[in-house]
């Protein structure tokens, strides 16, 4: 009898557990959607641009490095958007430049994914971020729209890479 295999969603491993323990599980399960936009893809079609806005999927995997470093490294930390790399605008952060590949792409997001990590670890949920335009706001929220957002952002990706694959 062989033993079924594990689910990949972490969230499925907390379907009993602490708050902040079900929240960076759907956390997780939504970067790993992001990352697997691009599986398999060539950088010509990581780049096609199907819509008439920036929205490209090696784009969305770039605003996401946005996304982590502006919640986590400039909100909670305290950094400014120059010290961390990132546009002061989140519609530039859309922008691909010609050196941005798949691959410098997901090293970019998956050292924002780090350190947001390892930023937020020494914070209670109820902690509160200051550093942000809206006024103080908690890590909770911080963790609920990180699920909003990069869950919006996985499924126009799913959409576009459904598109992308179908044109061959």
């Amino acid at each position: 009898m062989t033993e079924a295999a594990p689910d990949p969603y972490l969230s499925e491993q907390h379907l009993i557990g602490s708050e902040r323990s079900q929240l960076l599980a759907f956390v997780h399960d939504n970067r790993t959607e992001i990352v697997a936009l691009l599986d398999g893809l060539t950088e010509a079609q990581a780049r096609a641009r199907l819509v008439p806005s920036a929205t490209t999927l090696l784009g969305i995997v770039k605003h996401c490095v946005f996304v982590e470093k502006v919640w986590f490294h400039v909100s909670l930390a305290g950094r400014s958007r120059a010290e961390v790399g990132i546009a002061e605008a989140a519609d530039d952060s859309w922008i691909l430049e010609d050196d941005d590949t798949i691959a410098s792409v997901l090293a970019d997001y998956r050292a924002a994914w780090a350190e947001a990590d390892q930023i937020a670890a020494p914070y209670d949920l109820d902690d509160l971020a200051v550093h942000n335009r809206r006024g103080p706001l908690t890590l909770r929220w911080i963790y609920v729209h990180m699920v909003e957002e990069l869950a919006r952002h996985a499924g126009h990706g799913d959409i576009l890479r459904e598109q992308v694959l179908a044109a061959g």
